[in-house]
């Protein structure tokens, strides 16, 4: 029984019974998969680049698409329209296939794994994942590589919040564990709220400046 298969009979039910809802068609389920490759200093190293293409290309079984620099940061060495990075998009058949083989082959490969963690899923419904090592894919082989190189990983969902997020990733057979964030993690997230605080005061505060005036 495939990933697809295996929701349609298996998590249907499970998710009709935990959320409480009763239309199929309002259950959460997997939209697309974006998977994500940087760079980074092989971008100045063609054979090195060449071959985290094609490592991605034999984990997705897609050809990837090449993402350029918008413009030029002369502190990163950074080249306007210089290749960054490439990324590949799954849906259908091939998504199912990608995140099946994700959680029941490639994370309980990787050492010291005890499920993913609930912080790794955001405020939309989303599971975002970093998989440090090319090798935990049974697609390449390690006497091949020419160095070790991470991959972003992005799931996508229907759900319409965290909670869905994680009970369709749980019925799908994923295993979740509550776990917080680090606190430089923590330190940035909060530093991004305030900011965002501040320019939303300092909005209200020219729209009142402005009620004033007229």
């Amino acid at each position: 029984m495939n990933l697809k298969e295996y929701y349609q009979k298996k998590s249907i039910p499970k998710l009709k019974k935990e959320l409480k809802i009763k239309n199929e068609l309002e259950l959460p389920k997997l939209e697309k998969v974006v998977v994500s490759l940087g760079l980074s200093e092989a971008r100045f190293d063609k054979k090195a680049a060449a071959e985290r293409v094609e490592s991605l290309k034999k984990i997705c079984g897609q050809k990837p698409l090449a993402l350029r620099a918008k413009k030029a940061i002369s502190n990163f060495k950074i080249r306007q329209g210089q290749v960054i990075a490439y990324l590949v998009t799954l849906r259908s058949k091939r998504m199912y296939d990608f995140v099946d083989k994700l959680l029941n082959i490639i994370l309980p490969r990787i050492r010291d794994f005890r499920g993913i963690p609930s912080y790794s899923f955001d405020k939309s419904g989303n599971l975002s994942l970093g998989i440090k090592e090319q090798i935990s894919f049974p697609e390449i082989k390690i006497e091949e590589v020419l160095e070790m190189h991470g991959l972003g990983i992005t799931i996508v969902t229907t759900a319409k919040d965290k909670k869905e997020s994680i009970g369709l990733m749980k019925a799908l057979g994923a295993v979740i564990i509550e776990e917080k964030k680090k606190k430089e993690e923590e330190k940035l997230e909060s530093l991004e709220e305030m900011r965002e605080k501040r320019e939303s005061q300092t909005k209200v505060a020219i729209n009142l400046s402005k009620e004033k005036e007229e």
